[in-house]
């Protein structure tokens, strides 16, 4: 193991980077390809509520959400915070579709779509007639489909109509396809560069699942790629987000965790507090925007992350209506 010391609001904060050989013993992946060792993890914002849901907006800032507060926030690379909505649905996880408009994952048990106008416009709610439970985080394939989760977490026992905890496929012609119905927590949710793989966090079990992309969308071939379990640390598989190199970074006990595509653990950033999610930001998407409890950080790469949507365009509304 190998540890670096990285400053943050004035006190040191461990940076552990774990250097994992293959099996071979010939090679190794290591995360000198990912950051150097003298990354700073920076805090640019605190005491809010609960964030998560991550994205950075091609015109070159960040939205995030706050549960609790009903809001998405516009963060910018001053550390400027302003509503972007309020109220907001109770929003969890942010991406950008193909034409570059706004995807939310509410826990008012929607997912919605903000059109170029600022119109707000459901997408999908009920699945076979029932109310869907609480859609958490959402990617956007290249295709133009959304793929999202919708575990529980923000509704009671008592209010779920369906008995099962879901990963959904919408597609532009307005349906809405159940995926998976066998994950205890489905969360977070990636694609890989090429759309082949879908990673999908299950925080009850502690792991990242991976599914092979047919070429209907549809999934198969279910089966763990990592277990992030660590029982004494806070945190839990969470949100996830990939580079373009296949990397995959998660939340999980005591930070991020970074994977090789190939499932080897390359090393942690350590960040004091929980973490919920990640983004990709600034004009290389080199940096990595990372939401934990009541606040906000990011830390420099040296690789570049994907872009949410794949195709984006600078003609998203910056006036929602609400």
């Amino acid at each position: 193991m190998k540890k670096f010391i990285v400053q943050i609001a004035g006190c040191n904060l461990l940076l552990s980077l774990l250097m994992v050989q293959h099996s071979s013993g010939n090679t190794s992946s290591t995360i000198q390809a990912i950051m150097n060792a003298n990354t700073k993890l920076e805090k640019l914002v605190g005491g809010l509520k609960f964030t998560e849901g991550p994205v950075w907006h091609p015109r070159g800032f960040l939205l995030f959400s706050d549960i609790p507060a009903d809001t998405i926030y516009k963060l910018t690379t001053n550390g400027k915070v302003s509503v972007f909505r309020r109220p907001a649905g109770h929003p969890n996880g942010n991406t950008f579709d193909t034409q570059g408009r706004l995807i939310t994952a509410e826990h008012n048990r929607r997912l919605v779509r903000t059109e170029k106008n600022g119109e707000i416009k459901v997408l999908a709610q009920r699945y076979q007639g029932k109310l869907l439970n609480s859609p958490n985080d959402v990617v956007v394939k290249s295709d133009g489909s959304i793929y999202f989760t919708d575990p529980p977490y923000g509704i009671s026992k008592e209010k779920e109509e369906l008995g099962f905890y879901g990963i959904y496929r919408w597609q532009p012609n307005g349906t809405l396809n159940l995926l998976d119905r066998q994950m205890l927590r489905p969360n977070g949710i990636a694609f890989s560069p090429d759309d082949k793989k879908l990673y999908v966090s299950d925080s009850e079990q502690g792991y990242i699942r991976i599914f092979d992309v047919k070429l209907d969308g549809t999934l198969t071939n279910s089966r763990v790629f990592a277990d992030l379990k660590e029982p004494k640390d806070k945190g839990v598989p969470d949100g996830l987000k990939i580079d373009i190199q296949g990397n995959i970074y998660c939340s999980g006990p005591e930070g991020v965790w970074i994977f090789s595509p190939t499932g080897q653990l390359l090393g942690k950033i350590i960040v004091p507090e929980t973490v919920t999610n990640l983004a990709w930001g600034d004009n290389d998407y080199k940096t990595l925007y990372i939401t934990a409890g009541q606040s906000v950080y990011r830390i420099r790469l040296k690789v570049r992350g994907q872009q949410p949507g794949r195709i984006l365009d600078n003609r998203v509304s910056l006036n929602p209506k609400k």
